[in-house]
């Protein structure tokens, strides 16, 4: 106690993590980051974590809650359950059209059983490939559904074309395949050949769509081999003749609605053959409106989508000190608590994480559930982010998170770029005139830099004479430095359940106050305690706070 005061307070005072929602505020917290390793299971490695949180929930003291702040699995599981439903509803309009036209229920449902077999058998190839059942490998079996069922209902066709001509079942099975079974391949091939230069596309795109060309070739190859074999076997034991059906009350209110289809486009079709010219004049104007079109209509790499999450990024002077960045921050929160739409919220100050320095905040913010809101998430940033700018001495970046994040650095804004000189003089000179003209383009809001270079410095400058005189070094000066500002820790306390580390540190009072340097004392060789205002130079300037590398 004569050296100086034994305080019992967390390792770094200098980060505060605090939880807010609708009942709980700014409780302090601590969150665990769960990061899946390349090729994982999200949704499965959810499903072991909340397994994993009911033992760890009796391990720990009543006092402390345990909670899920963001789980990526719900808009996994969401995305997949609504490609499976189009998955579904393609293979019952595919059916429906194919009952249609054929107006016989034995014929559609023979090239109707391509779909699963197709399927099932791309699965299997799926499973030995290593794929899972993702929007790229779903979306592949979506869009196949229509390739399917197309070589097996040329096949059935020329098999009901001989049976029209009075050929036996199995006789018209044989023959009508056997006449089309070149095209049959043909048509495979041809339609696998589009996919194939996926396949060797590199990059990004290329790992993105591995999978769903592979998929959907399978695909497109067993369905070909199903219109050969399987499809004729079925029309030879099930297909009937086509008078038999042509009595059904169905068949014929079917068959009312498809001539009067024929008429009508046999009405449209006259004019056109008639005025060749007008008609082909329409077709070339209609070609530039659809590049026009095309040209206007906005364009993204990988879009962004309401994950149920949204991160603010929050801003201050660079002189800022920590309290003050905390009062700030906490009157960022006290609005995004107000908002009808979120749910709860994390805020994070202080050096720590994607948070570079004293200055820079983050909050994480959770969404209420799709179906409890009317505003997506970039609807709510639009409304969020007029009130937000009424702060004074702090800014915030909202932002949603990209489905799958792109660049190598940690940015306050949806895209970034990169101004790069191995100069830094040169990054001070042109950066603020780039920023400025950035920002005078129209649809960019929150045009912001991550080079600060006027944060408030204190420089110690030894006079290396003078220290040399009283038996100095400069090691010595630095070493007592670092003991009074670096926070280093001195020593561990250990107890039969925890262990505490002992941090030495200067008392706030003189850590916030820089002319607390004159104060400092360096002991000499002898013992003997000098002034380091004795031996060294201190000045305040201003100097850069963090200096991005990019290789």
């Amino acid at each position: 106690q004569d050296l100086g005061d034994v305080i019992d307070g967390n390792q770094n005072p200098l980060i505060s993590n605090r939880y807010s929602d609708k009942t709980v505020t700014n409780r302090p917290a601590i969150v665990l980051a769960v990061q899946p390793q390349p090729g994982a299971n999200t949704v499965q490695i959810v499903d072991a974590i909340k397994q994993m949180m009911l033992t760890l929930r009796a391990q720990v003291p009543q006092s402390i809650q345990m909670g899920v702040l963001y789980d990526r699995s719900l808009t996994v599981r969401a995305s997949v359950e609504d490609v499976k439903f189009s998955l579904l509803l393609s293979i019952g309009l595919v059916v429906l059209v194919i009952f249609l036209f054929l107006r016989n229920l034995p014929a559609t449902l023979i090239p109707s059983l391509a779909i699963p077999v197709a399927i099932i058998g791309t699965f299997a190839v799926m499973n030995l490939c290593g794929f899972s059942l993702n929007n790229i490998s779903l979306m592949a079996l979506t869009l196949s559904v229509g390739f399917v069922v197309d070589d097996a209902i040329v096949v059935l066709e020329n098999i009901v074309r001989h049976r029209e001509m009075g050929e036996a079942p199995l006789e018209a099975a044989l023959k009508g395949s056997q006449e089309i079974s070149f095209t049959i391949v043909s048509m495979t091939l041809s339609l696998v050949a589009v996919f194939i230069p996926i396949l060797f596309m590199s990059g990004l795109i290329g790992q993105l769509f591995h999978e769903f060309a592979v998929t959907i070739s399978v695909t497109i190859l067993i369905s070909g081999f199903v219109s050969l074999s399987l499809t004729p076997m079925l029309s030879s034991r099930f297909l009937k003749s086509a008078q038999h059906h042509r009595q059904n009350r169905l068949f014929q209110v079917i068959e009312a609605g498809f001539n009067h289809l024929l008429h009508f486009y046999e009405l449209t079709l006259r004019p056109v053959l008639k005025y060749r010219l007008v008609t082909l004049i329409g077709s070339i104007m209609l070609l530039v409106l659809t590049l026009y079109l095309y040209s206007i209509v906005p364009k993204s790499f990988i879009p962004t989508e309401d994950t149920g999450q949204i991160t603010a990024s929050t801003k201050a002077a660079q002189d800022i000190s920590f309290e003050s960045m905390l009062k700030h921050q906490q009157k960022i929160v006290d609005i995004l608590r107000k908002d009808p739409n979120i749910e709860a919220l994390n805020s994070v100050v202080g050096a720590s994480g994607p948070n570079p320095s004293v200055n820079s905040g983050r909050i994480v913010i959770r969404l209420k559930p799709r179906e409890q809101r009317q505003l997506n998430a970039e609807d709510i940033i639009l409304e969020l982010t007029p009130k937000l700018r009424r702060v004074t001495g702090i800014q915030a970046f909202l932002k949603a998170p990209a489905a799958i994040p792109i660049g190598g650095q940690q940015t306050n804004s949806t895209y970034q770029f990169t101004l790069q000189s191995s100069n830094l003089q040169d990054l001070r000179q042109y950066l603020p005139r780039l920023v400025k003209e950035v920002s005078l383009l129209p649809g960019l809001r929150g045009v912001d830099s991550d080079l600060q270079l006027s944060t408030p410095q204190v420089q110690v400058q030894v006079d290396h004479d003078k220290a040399a005189t009283v038996g100095i070094t400069a090691e010595q000066v630095q070493k007592t430095l670092s003991a009074a500002y670096g926070s280093s820790q001195v020593s561990t306390i250990y107890t039969p359940n925890n262990q505490f580390y002992v941090i030495q540190e200067l008392k706030p009072e003189f850590l916030k106050d820089p002319t607390a340097l004159s104060l400092l004392y360096v002991q000499a060789n002898g013992g003997k305690m000098v002034p380091l205002s004795a031996i060294a130079t201190i000045t305040q300037t201003v100097g850069p706070l963090t200096v991005n590398h990019l290789s």
